[in-house]
Formats: C-alpha cells, structure tokens, sequence
C-alpha cells in the first residue's frame, strides 16, 4: 500500500546470528527482521506498553507448593511469543530491506500482528495468551 499521509512509519532492520555448536563449530546462521520501535510515537503510534514481570518470591512460593504437593513443574520458552499478538492500532512499517517490491519502493506495510521491536508488542502477546 502506498504510504498514507499522517501517518508515521516504523523502520525496520535485520538482525543477525551466528549459532555455535557445543563443539565450537558454526552450526546455522539467522537472520530476523526487526522493527525499530524507538522510532515510535506515543500517543500517535501506540497508547500504552506492557512488560510482564514476576517477583521472585512468587516463584519460590509456587515451586515451594509444588513441592509440598508433589506436583511436577514444566518451564516453557516460547520463541516466537511476540509474533502471535494481534496489534490493535494502525501501525505500518517500511518494507525489509532486499525484498522491496519493484517498481513500490516507496510502499508500506500494515501490520497485522506484531514484530519484535515494536513498543506494543508485549501487550499484544499479553492479551492474546490472556484470552
């Protein structure tokens, strides 16, 4: 979509890794498209941030219960948690670069879900594992 007047546009940039073995020996190289989140506004491109925080003392309260109880605990990394939140406000975002559309160098993305990177994306991950 071409770029909409009054409205700001998120950068974006690529990130990259190179994953090891335990051997030493590169295993696979990454690459992830990130957005530049400090490159929004508040109040124009998001309204409010989330960060989900737990104290320690409610962690060692429930592995004290579970213990108690006899009850097993399983921890769980999801990866790719930021980008299963649906975004709510209108955020668009340039198109990564090397994989610009020919011809629409000038066009623009609308997000659907969010991108690490963004300000809202831990809320948006936040309320769709709350529903």
């Amino acid at each position: 979509m071409s770029r909409p007047k009054g409205k700001s546009v998120v950068t974006s940039r690529w990130l990259y890794k190179t994953k090891y073995a335990a051997d030493g020996n590169i295993e696979k190289h990454k690459a992830r498209s990130m957005a530049r989140g400090f490159s929004q506004i508040e109040g124009a491109d998001y309204d409010e941030t989330f960060s989900p925080v737990a104290r320690y003392t409610y962690i060692q309260s429930i592995i004290d219960i579970a213990t108690e109880m006899g009850w097993r605990i399983h921890q769980m990394d999801v990866k790719t948690a930021f980008l299963n939140g649906f975004i709510e406000e209108e955020v668009y975002i340039e198109q990564p670069q090397g994989f610009e559309v020919l011809g629409r160098e000038s066009h623009v993305c609308l997000l659907r879900k969010a991108l690490y990177g963004l300000k809202q994306a831990p809320r948006a991950w936040y309320s769709r594992i709350d529903a």
